[in-house]
């Protein structure tokens, strides 16, 4: 119930900054970060993670050095929990 309260609230993706120019910058991160960046992880990396969460700031967004490569299963579960918990992840 909580969680769909804030999906309601939460400002869609596109006005976000996750648009065209976005697919194209993470397809070519991508491409040259092919493996999950966790320790202990080698899996195929499918995700462009912003280490330290942008909250609309555009140049942090933008900040390749802010970008870590994550396969779904540890952003959607190690790195959720990690912020959850206020803690910075970055590899």
């Amino acid at each position: 119930m909580r969680k769909a309260a804030y999906e309601q609230r939460r400002v869609p993706a596109r006005e976000r900054g996750y648009d065209s120019k976005w697919e194209k910058e993470r397809a070519a991160f991508l491409k040259l970060n092919p493996h999950c960046a966790r320790p202990g992880c080698s899996a195929p990396a499918s995700v462009v993670d912003h280490i330290i969460p942008h909250k609309g700031d555009q140049r942090l967004f933008w900040s390749r050095s802010n970008w870590q490569p994550l396969c779904t299963s540890c952003h959607s579960r190690w790195k959720q929990a990690q912020e959850k918990r206020g803690l910075r992840t970055g590899s």
